[in-house]
């Protein structure tokens, strides 16, 4: 009998385990895995898919805050996402001179907070199919959906779609995106 009461409780234990692991769960971004231990910088550097994003947070010093404390939300682009942008547009952004716009454009796609693809779908369907979300640069970006994607539009109506979501980190979460998506200011 006793011996039963200890593989109840080893197998209880074993179920436990198999749920706290699923918050914490490791995922493939660009290649490399996304540990939810290390901040978000620390992950970022290792994906393949995000080093002109890297290079550009490097280029408007913001490698400090992003490893920071937060909470953050933030909605990484691509390498595929910077290159759907006009001809010389990263080029120009990473220049020293433009250092504020380029911090300008990153801080749009950063939210304070940290908010899963489970938060932003029960805020778009509370607000009738959107939800509004204020970056860390002041301005606004809406959230909705379309065919079961979370969707991120800028304020010039320039839409981009989450691709990965739920990426978690130590201090927030990425939700991977495939187009730049542009402040109005």
């Amino acid at each position: 009998m006793k011996s039963i009461k200890t593989l109840t409780l080893l197998i209880a234990c074993a179920g436990f385990m198999t749920i706290t692991t699923g918050f914490s769960q490791t995922k493939m971004v660009g290649g490399a895995p996304m540990y939810p231990s290390k901040d978000i910088v620390s992950n970022a550097v290792n994906s393949k898919d995000h080093t002109t994003l890297v290079a550009a947070v490097k280029a408007a010093d913001l490698v400090e805050t992003l490893q920071g404390e937060g909470p953050f939300t933030v909605f990484a682009p691509t390498n595929s996402a910077f290159e759907k942008l006009p001809d010389g547009t990263v080029a120009t952004l990473l220049k020293p001179e433009n250092k504020a716009k380029l911090q300008g454009v990153l801080t749009y796609h950063v939210v304070a907070g940290k908010y899963n693809a489970k938060d932003l779908k029960k805020w778009i369907k509370k607000g009738d199919g959107m939800a509004e979300l204020t970056t860390v640069n002041g301005d606004k970006l809406t959230a909705m959906m379309d065919k079961g994607m979370i969707m991120i539009k800028d304020g010039a109506g320039n839409v981009s779609t989450v691709t990965i979501a739920d990426v978690n980190q130590s201090n927030g979460v990425i939700h991977v995106v495939d187009t730049v998506v542009l402040p109005s200011k």
